[in-house]
């Protein structure tokens, strides 16, 4: 299960996510079902009301976002220098 699923299970469903945050349940189900990307500025809501981490919600780029969160426990490792130097124009 991902983690916007657990997320989404432990809060209630769509429906009580998407009234928490404020979002059509359509919306979250488009995120739960990987057809849109969970948009950064949710991710500290449901991380507050799932207890589904952040770092886990947005695993490719949460160390950009949200710098304060390196070395945090339990945080993951920052990727390698090498694969963010691929992102550069």
């Amino acid at each position: 299960m991902s983690p916007i699923e657990v997320a989404v299970e432990r809060v209630g469903g769509p429906t009580k996510l998407a009234g928490v945050l404020g979002v059509s349940a359509q919306a979250v189900c488009f995120w739960r079902d990987g057809k849109r990307r969970l948009p950064v500025e949710f991710c500290a809501t449901i991380e507050r009301e799932s207890a589904v981490r952040r770092w886990d919600l947005r695993p490719e780029d949460w160390h950009r976002i949200w710098p304060e969160l390196i070395g945090a426990e339990g945080a993951p490792g920052v990727p390698a220098l090498a694969a963010e130097a691929s992102d550069a124009p």
